[in-house]
């Protein structure tokens, strides 16, 4: 199906990107083959990778990989919990990481315009030095610009502000045809057309090659507050969130988390967590222009949440405090990683989480499994984690992978079952890529996935762009 890359085709390509700018030996290459997904696909090595400084570079490496049918992977900061930037077939694995700029801050229209290898960390520091907010915060700040565009990455504060999707306003995206196009723009309305701006965000690649990005920025909230609540049990903790909502207050971000995860992150930071009360808690963000109106909200949560089963209210309220409390919530996976065989971020109604993560724990029970879940309360993205350990005695005790993986399937396929059964899907967040594509019939009608296979087709007809991932 693809052609394989010969001494020729290299030169071509140092012509293009430059000597230092091509990497085709092993040592190098290893570090091309995974992203941030637990398990690592065996024989991914690429045959080269290419580290293209300008959109006009990566065109021409487009041009030269369709005119051999040769497939491209492309890479941003490898943080991606899916597979999505795989080689699956090998050929050129084209990393964004040079085209790392900052170029523009529009501080009338509140817009940024970026290179797609610029950094969620390196974006953030400049955008509120300058006195601005970017509000999306999908977790890992290594990731890159254009692979969060790529997936639509989420992340806790999308309750209140809505996800990466919310915030780009236009795009400069390369075609597999080598074609550079710029869907979109400094614009708030546009019906001109099929939008295809929202077409490329979360099409993982598969669609066209991000390398530039126009993106909404905001006024600071001046006040922030972090709320922890202890519970006696997950049902009491997500049966609060509703109550939430119901008294009109929107929070920045509401999770939920269990006691043995939150002990498992502390020990790992050497940090420590307000309060190891009740079994699960709630973690509220709350933001405020004025720091009376902050007062206010935090009140009226802790009086819904203590008159309904709250063992007590926590707040943190200092920076330093605050920033503790969201690193340890932050390394939950980090501290669990080792033992994890995969992290689900199945999405549904923010009515259905109680009742689907009640089948989470009928099912770790009924397999005789431990599948910590916890995750974005206030959006319905739940995150629970198929584990080849138990948790014993505050620490994770490993069992005999083999002798639990077909458990461990049947755990995962009846929690996606249970998502389409409740109107949810098996990704809100981190992407089908490479390990959830034998899923998606389980949350897509036939003639979607059927459509999605077209739109494919027409973007991309000899099939080069990041092959094997989605479908």
């Amino acid at each position: 199906m693809y052609e394989k890359i010969n001494d020729q085709i290299i030169n071509k390509l140092i012509g293009i990107v430059g000597e230092n700018n091509v990497l085709t030996c092993k040592e190098e290459l290893d570090g091309y083959i995974y992203d941030e997904y637990v398990l690592q696909q065996p024989d991914c090595l690429p045959e080269v990778a290419l580290r293209p400084g300008s959109p006009e570079e990566v065109s021409a490496i487009l041009k030269l990989a369709a005119e051999n049918k040769i497939p491209v992977t492309p890479r941003g900061g490898a943080t991606g919990l899916a597979g999505g930037c795989v080689p699956v077939y090998g050929g050129i694995v084209l990393s964004i990481q040079r085209m790392n700029r900052f170029l523009e801050l529009d501080r009338k229209n509140q817009l940024a315009v970026v290179e797609a290898g610029i950094t969620l960390s390196e974006f953030i520091q400049t955008v509120e030095k300058e006195g601005f907010y970017f509000p999306p915060h999908p977790g890992d700040e290594g990731a890159m610009f254009g692979g969060m565009i790529a997936t639509n990455a989420g992340g806790s504060r999308a309750v209140k502000y809505g996800g990466i999707r919310n915030y780009i306003r236009g795009l400069e995206v390369v075609l597999a045809d080598s074609q550079i196009i710029h869907p979109g723009g400094k614009l708030i309305k546009n019906s001109t057309g099929y939008n295809l701006l929202n077409l490329f965000i979360g099409s993982e690649g598969t669609l066209g090659i991000i390398t530039k990005a126009i993106t909404q920025v905001m006024s600071r909230p001046i006040f922030l507050r972090t709320m922890v609540i202890p519970f006696s049990s997950i049902e009491q903790a997500i049966d609060n969130v509703p109550l939430i909502f119901d008294k009109g207050i929107v929070p920045m971000a509401v999770e939920f988390v269990s006691l043995d995860v939150i002990k498992l992150s502390e020990q790992a930071l050497n940090l420590s967590w307000p309060t190891h009360q009740g079994e699960v808690h709630l973690m509220v963000i709350v933001d405020s222009p004025s720091e009376d109106g902050l007062s206010r909200i935090t009140d009226q949560i802790a009086d819904v949440v203590l008159e309904n089963g709250a063992i007590d209210v926590f707040i943190a309220d200092s920076p330093a405090r605050q920033d503790e409390v969201l690193k340890i919530r932050s390394e939950i996976y980090e501290a669990i990683k080792k033992e994890t065989v995969d992290i689900l971020d199945i999405s549904v109604p923010r009515s259905e989480i109680s009742g689907h993560v009640r089948k989470v724990q009928e099912v770790a029970k009924r397999y005789d499994l431990w599948l910590p879940a916890f995750g974005h309360a206030g959006d319905g993205n739940v995150h629970t984690h198929l584990m080849r350990a138990r948790y014993q005695d505050g620490r994770m005790v490993p069992v005999d992978f083999e002798e639990i993986k077909d458990r461990l399937e049947a755990a995962r396929q009846e929690l996606f079952r249970d998502a389409a059964a409740r109107g949810g899907v098996i990704s809100g967040e981190h992407g089908i890529g490479l390990y959830k594509k034998n899923y998606l019939p389980l949350s897509l009608e036939a003639t979607q996935i059927d459509l999605m296979k077209k739109i494919k087709q027409v973007f991309d007809p000899l099939g080069i762009l990041n092959p094997g991932k989605i479908f």
